[in-house]
Parts: structure tokens; C-alpha cells; sequence
């Protein structure tokens, strides 16, 4: 177990529910926990549940997972989290269910602070201004460096909220197309990025590209990593997530920017290979952690 400060993670859990009848546990965050707690982080994940049979059986699976319950929070009125995710031209599309108990974090019911370690959160479990004040008081006990996953799920993000929250971040991350939609002027991808990241005064801009890989650009230089082959492609959810999860840990564990980078691409070209954004196998992290020690 690594010794360095813990990591913060806010945000959504849910069930995705596919076309084939099938349900997967996610929710970028805990997909994010997930895997850390896999690798030995141990995150501390912040989010409510439903007092109904999803968020029982998510307890369950944490509680065999062997993570931290102390700050997921029960609703007794609204429901855990769900979305209804469908695949057209091979990228998911997701109807994500609005009024879930992660919409309604408590600010009263969040847990202490514990030091300098990193918050992350996503956009979309701040869609509710309840969420949204619950995450503007942890920040406030927060004392150490935030970390943003964009994910622009329409009509549940305004540009607004985004940048005030983006204001207070050291590392973002988003896709390609994410970047373009909030950077439009500059027609190519280093130019925004640099634009991008001056603009919000960044320590790290991470930039995801699907099959082309992904770059970072860090106030001197940009950073870029290509997918090292080709494996085959059975599920892109919880891809992202998988990236975010290693850069963390690449961040936690103080590795250099360029091995932060390949090892982010590795483990979520490993992923897509499989179906679901966690996998419930722990060799499968051993298999990497065997790997980069």
C-alpha cells in the first residue's frame, strides 16, 4: 500500500444497462476508484446510493472489492444512479437518468479532510446544485491538487460551471473533441491545447484521441503516446476512466509525465478488450503492476 496522501474521488456510481439486456457497474469516479483500489491507492470515494437493490449490491461489491464505504451516503428517496447506454458507429451514446441519489451528495454528511493528497471529480455529478455545493465544501477542506475528468454529456453541462471549476484545477482531462468544443479557435490540436491550458493556468492538459492514442501538454513541452497494438475492440465505456486511473496513480506515485502517459494508454487499450468498465479480476491488475515495479 502506497504511502503517499490519499486520493479524493467525487462523484457518480451507477449502473449502465445495455441493449443486450445486460448491466455493468460504472460511473467515470468509481470506475476511477475502482481501479485504483485494484493497483493499492486505496481511494476514498465520495457519493450517495439509493436504499434500494442497486445500491445494496454496489455495497457488496465494494465491500468485496475491500473499499471504503465511510463516505458513500444513503438516500432513503431517490434511486441509484442508472443509464441506458446504446453503441452507434462503435461509440457508445448514453441517456444518463436524471434525479439519482449521486445528484443529491449531502455537504452535510461529507467526511474530513485527510491532507494534501488529490481530488478528482468529473462534470456530471454536477449537474445538481446540490452536488455541486457538496463538491464546492470538499474543495474548500481541500489542500491539495485537483484533478478534473471532463465528460460533456448533453444537456447535463453548462460552459459556465465548467470553467469556474476548471479555474480551480491543476490537471484536466478531456477528448479531442471535448477540447474543441470548449477551445473552438485554434484549428489545430497543439494550438488549443496551449491556448487551452494558458488560459486556465494548468499544470497538466491531457488529451484523449480514441485509436490515435493521447497527448499532455505540461507548460513546456507536448507529450504524445500512440496505442502500441491493436488488440480487439469489445467495449469502449470505461476506456477514459481506465487512462484517468493510471494517471492518477502515475501522479500518486510521482512517475515521470512520459511513463504517467504510456502506462495510462497500456492499461486502457488493455481494457477495451474486455467488456465492462471494471473488471473484477485482480490478476488482471497484477499483470501490470508486475510490469512497471
Amino acid at each position: 500500500m502506497s504511502q503517499n496522501p490519499p486520493i479524493d474521488i467525487f462523484g457518480e456510481v451507477l449502473f449502465d444497462y445495455f441493449p443486450d439486456g445486460s448491466r455493468v457497474l460504472g460511473g467515470a469516479p468509481f470506475n476511477v476508484a475502482w481501479h485504483l483500489q485494484a493497483f493499492g491507492v486505496a481511494p476514498r470515494f465520495v457519493s450517495r446510493i439509493g436504499d434500494d437493490v442497486n445500491g445494496r449490491e454496489i455495497v457488496d461489491l465494494m465491500t468485496d472489492w475491500g473499499m471504503s464505504r465511510d463516505a458513500v451516503q444513503l438516500d432513503p428517496t431517490h434511486p441509484t444512479g442508472s443509464v441506458r447506454v446504446t453503441i452507434e458507429d462503435d461509440e457508445p451514446q448514453y441517456d444518463i437518468v436524471s434525479d439519482s441519489a449521486y445528484d443529491f451528495i449531502d455537504e452535510n454528511l461529507l467526511p474530513e479532510p485527510i491532507g494534501r493528497g488529490i481530488l478528482y471529480h468529473g462534470s456530471l455529478a454536477l449537474r445538481n446544485p446540490i452536488a455541486l455545493a457538496a463538491l464546492q465544501t470538499l474543495k474548500s477542506r481541500h489542500q491539495g491538487r485537483i484533478f478534473i475528468d471532463v465528460n460533456l454529456r448533453d444537456p447535463w453541462w453548462h460552459k459556465q460551471t465548467l470553467f469556474s471549476l476548471i479555474a480551480d484545477a491543476n490537471y484536466i482531462k478531456l477528448n479531442e473533441n471535448e477540447l474543441t468544443q470548449l477551445c473552438p479557435e485554434p484549428s489545430d490540436l497543439a494550438s488549443a491545447m496551449r491556448v487551452f491550458s494558458d488560459r486556465f493556468g494548468l499544470d497538466l492538459l491531457i488529451v484523449t484521441r480514441g485509436a490515435q492514442g493521447a497527448i499532455v501538454y505540461d507548460k513546456q513541452q507536448l507529450i504524445a503516446v500512440k496505442p502500441v497494438m491493436s488488440n480487439p475492440v469489445v467495449d469502449t465505456v470505461g476506456a477514459g476512466d481506465a487512462f484517468a486511473a493510471v494517471f492518477l496513480l502515475g501522479l500518486h506515485q510521482q512517475w515521470s509525465i512520459a511513463t504517467t502517459l504510456e502506462r495510462a494508454q497500456a492499461f486502457a487499450g488493455e481494457l477495451v478488450g474486455r467488456r465492462g468498465a471494471t473488471i473484477a479480476d485482480r490478476e488482471f491488475y497484477r499483470s501490470f503492476d508486475r510490469q512497471w515495479t
